[in-house]
């Protein structure tokens, strides 16, 4: 018999538990005597995951906000090294949280155990020294966006750019029509989907904006109607708060982002993960972000990026328009996304460009990265 492939691997949140669970999937399409241990969510888990603890423990935004749980977590990183040095997996792979990911990915290879540190942390843009440490930390990383893979390589980083696993689920056209029979949405009156984040944090800071940037909208046209998916039943609650004593037609969604972004006309979005989606499926979109004052007064120091966005920074041009701190006021996002709405071709045909440029079957090349690694091919 073969012997059994041993991958450890670690997501700090929904968005690495969904490229976990893709990887976890290719990896077993290639080499099926394999298991999998670590720190995952539900998709990772049903893959067959064998959990060390809760994915949520990990899930912490912002630089600031970070610091009321930074003993629970490194006390985490601590017993997760000893328990992973003890498993002697044939290779670890960490799945974005760099934070968490890479500091164990470092004591790890110096263990002797191969470290893949999957989707690139924003070093291109702030806090640039990191390379050193992922030079180190890494011996391989994989990359969903092209310029992080060309940034890597002038640094002498093992890199390979496998694409983004989204890409390739989301079709290259999107049926509105279909989307909106499926959500019991009106099927000829303008939609706007407003997405605020899918944090307690951040719907705090977004929520009530979202909602009256929306008011304001409606103003101008009227005819309006919204759609708000909620991440979670906490999500849900949260903003049903914050509806309370507003007239307006909108209909909340339990989950289905993908559905709502499909279904509607143009996006108010918090910047994220949540953009991307937005722009594969090619719905105009303003990007907004509001973070702790103090948050915001360290990355205007740290930050060498002329953008926020992911749009932006994969068009490598001023694509979508970008509001953050006190620019994110409800008049100001109501006025630049109202003329979206009546089309927003520019926007939408470099989001067409991306999208190509990002489908390469990102899991499957990923899976064979990691067993070229471990030699498993």
């Amino acid at each position: 018999m073969a012997s059994v492939l041993r991958v450890a691997l670690v997501a700090g949140e929904a968005s690495g538990d969904i490229l976990g669970a893709g990887l976890m999937r290719a990896l077993k399409a290639q080499q099926p005597a394999i298991e999998f241990i670590g720190v995952g969510g539900p998709l990772m888990q049903a893959e067959g995951l064998t959990p060390y603890f809760p994915m949520e423990r990990l899930a912490v935004m912002g630089l600031v906000e970070v610091l009321g749980r930074l003993p629970e977590l490194l006390a985490r990183r601590r017993r997760l090294i000893r328990t992973l040095i003890s498993a002697q997996p044939d290779v670890f792979i960490g799945i974005d949280a760099p934070d968490f990911n890479l500091g164990l990915e470092l004591r790890l290879r110096r263990a002797g155990i191969k470290t893949v540190h999957y989707v690139s942390p924003s070093v291109w843009a702030w806090r640039q020294k990191r390379v050193l440490k992922i030079r180190k930390a890494c011996d391989l990383v994989l990359c969903l966006f092209p310029f992080e893979a060309r940034f890597y390589e002038e640094h002498g980083v093992p890199v390979r750019f496998v694409g983004h696993p989204l890409a390739d689920q989301i079709p290259l056209q999107a049926d509105r029509t279909a989307a909106r029979l499926a959500l019991n949405l009106p099927l000829n009156t303008p939609l706007v989907a407003l997405l605020p984040g899918s944090r307690g944090g951040e719907v705090a800071r977004l929520g009530a904006l979202f909602l009256d940037a929306a008011e304001r909208l409606r103003a101008l046209r009227p005819c309006l109607h919204f759609v708000l998916p909620c991440a979670s039943a906490e999500r849900r609650v949260q903003l049903e708060q914050m509806l309370a004593g507003r007239n307006l037609p909108l209909t909340l969604l339990d989950g289905r982002s993908h559905e709502a972004l499909a279904a509607c006309d143009a996006v108010l979005i918090a910047s994220g993960t949540a953009t991307l989606e937005a722009l594969l499926y090619k719905r105009p979109m303003v990007v907004a972000y509001q973070v702790a004052p103090l948050t915001h007064w360290l990355l205007q120091r740290l930050v060498v990026s002329p953008f926020f966005s992911l749009p932006n920074l994969l068009a490598r041009r001023l694509l979508v328009p970008e509001l953050l701190q006190q620019a994110a006021t409800a008049p100001a996002l109501a006025q630049v996304l109202a003329p979206l709405l009546d089309g927003g071709t520019v926007q939408t045909e470099g989001f067409d460009v991306i999208h190509r440029s990002l489908r390469c079957n990102a899991s499957v090349q990923a899976a064979e990265a990691v067993l070229n690694l471990t030699g498993a091919r």
